[in-house]
């Protein structure tokens, strides 16, 4: 047994090294957290009246908004997948993909300026029938739309492939056997989807049981909010470490078991491009306007609010936006800190997923108690972010920077990175891990013959089948942090912003005029990182067969 893993050091050590580094930076702020809580302070101790409120509505919020957009992006997918060819088919997927990256203060702003009390369809509303919508969008309906729109597309994407992979021969059948368009999608299209479907809802769930922005900005006042909230305004507005604590050690504990629960669960990112595939099966007339009618919606549902950013940011006055010495401030620390955290980001997910692919290949090491423990401890290294929200991260780096004395900018900068790295990891992982399994599976027996191995290996096997993923990973990593608000949440200041933090300020304090402008330019640069990074790294490769 030793004798395996000796002989495949060199792709084990460093993801393991990875791998115990990240659990011990989590067990480190674990400790800490405990350690800054009452000696008689429990889980159960920790449930009083106000916090099983919190989780109550916590979630309820992230049960309604799992299933609705489960159930939007189940009927977009089923319905794209039986219209393959429209009008900017390819243009409608590739902005439904955007919405992992979206900064959800930039969808918020959009939504507002839609729906809000002086948005677009209040005036519309005004205009035609003199009536006002006043404001639905903040509360529970305001956070149930908002995670809807993040998330249906998002569910819509990755539910598409599933239903393009569906073998034409089970339509052909299905057709000749004389099945409705109900029994063909219970017996045929929901057994093919249902893994995929019951993944990215437990991912969705979690995502949205951990909530900060849209919650924070659409919540509108206390009885809306959720843990992740509740800690940041017991740190900020109140200073009351302890309710924090307690509110940190409830929602852990409870993120650990939701991650521990949905462990066996697979979520797939793919960078894939979507094929036109023609479905063997013309649907009835009803049916097909129904699938047209979803499309159409749904996509206007999530071009509007991008339009509208574009449509008033446009107007602003960007002389002025970027003469700004905290403008200045927060796009250079955006930049750097999204560089470097996207960098280090595809560095750890190559290095876990090389581990990882060892224990997964019974002729590289055989199965063992041992190497399923390694293997286990990997992929949850990988989806720490999912069990330590961001709001509970930054308020250990938060009480650390407490402990030990350092610059306040020091640990701002630490905390940041940690949590755009763990924020990334899981979907990073989701895309690298099966395209490097399946470089290996191809690619063994030939290396080990002719025994190519390290840098000739990477240079000739690895690198040419995996750089599209790797830029798709790099431009994936890079959005998703420059678009948190989590962590700088609680160190932002003056002195300390990024342009997610800036435009907050922007709006809670009513310059609106300014806030569109920033809106617009963490906008397209954001859409212009996922859309043209994994273009530098495109060219010919092997053949993804």
């Amino acid at each position: 047994m030793l004798k395996e893993y000796w002989r495949f050091k060199g792709s084990l050590i460093p993801g393991l090294f990875v791998s115990f580094a990240l659990l011990t930076l989590a067990v480190l702020l674990f400790l800490t957290l405990f350690g800054a809580t009452d000696a008689n302070t429990t889980i159960f101790g920790a449930l009083n009246q106000r916090v099983i409120g919190l989780l109550k509505f916590t979630l309820f919020q992230a049960t309604l908004s799992t299933l609705f957009s489960a159930l939007l992006g189940t009927l977009l997918a089923w319905s794209l997948a039986h219209q393959p060819r429209f009008f900017s088919r390819s243009l409608l997927i590739a902005l439904f993909s955007s919405s992992l990256v979206l900064p959800t203060i930039i969808v918020v702003f959009g939504l507002i300026t839609i729906l809000g009390r002086n948005g677009w369809l209040n005036h519309l509303s005004n205009y035609l029938f003199h009536h006002s919508f006043e404001g639905f969008l903040y509360g529970l309906s305001g956070i149930l739309i908002a995670h809807t729109y993040l998330n249906a597309s998002f569910a819509a994407r990755g539910l598409l492939h599933s239903f393009e992979s569906i073998p034409k021969e089970r339509y052909k059948l299905a057709k000749s056997l004389g099945f409705s368009t109900f029994k063909r999608f219970v017996i045929i299209e929901f057994p093919a989807i249902k893994s995929t479907l019951f993944s990215i809802s437990s991912t969705i769930f979690l995502l949205c049981f951990t909530s900060f922005a849209i919650v924070l900005i659409l919540g509108g006042n206390p009885s809306y909010n959720t843990l992740e909230v509740a800690i940041y305004e017991a740190v900020k507005l109140d200073f009351n470490i302890s309710f924090a604590l307690e509110l940190a050690f409830v929602q852990l504990s409870i993120s650990v078991i939701l991650v521990i629960f949905s462990s066996s669960l697979k979520t797939s990112v793919s960078n894939i491009k979507m094929q036109e595939s023609v479905i063997p099966w013309r649907d009835a007339f009803g049916v097909r306007v129904l699938q047209k009618i979803t499309i159409f919606i749904s996509g206007l549902f999530f071009i509007l609010p991008l339009v509208a950013i574009f449509h008033d940011g446009i107007t602003a006055d960007f002389t002025h936006i970027i003469k700004s010495v905290v403008f200045i401030k927060s796009f250079s620390t955006s930049i750097i800190i999204a560089s470097i955290s996207s960098v280090i980001t595809v560095f750890f997910t190559l290095f876990l997923a090389n581990s990882k692919r060892n224990f997964a290949l019974y002729y590289r090491i055989p199965k063992s108690g041992i190497g399923k423990l390694l293997a286990f401890l990997i992929s949850f290294s990988g989806t720490l972010y999912l069990a330590i929200p961001s709001l509970v991260l930054g308020l250990g780096f938060f009480l650390l920077s407490q402990r030990f004395f350092a610059p306040a900018n020091f640990w701002a900068t630490f905390a940041l990175l940690s949590a755009n790295i763990l924020m990334s990891l899981p979907f990073s992982l989701s895309v690298l891990y099966p395209s490097m399994l399946k470089t290996a599976k191809r690619y063994d027996k030939l290396c080990f013959s002719l025994g190519i191995s390290g840098y000739e290996r990477w240079k000739y096997c690895e690198w040419p089948y995996l750089k599209e993923s790797i830029g798709y990973v790099l431009a994936l990593s890079f959005c998703l942090s420059l678009g948190d608000l989590g962590v700088i949440s609680l160190f932002g200041n003056q002195d300390f912003s990024t342009l997610p933090w800036y435009l907050y300020g922007l709006m809670g304090s009513y310059r609106n005029s300014d806030a569109s402008g920033v809106a617009l330019i963490l906008l397209v640069l954001v859409l212009s990182i996922f859309i043209f990074v994994p273009k530098l790294f495109k060219g010919d490769g092997f053949a993804k067969n």
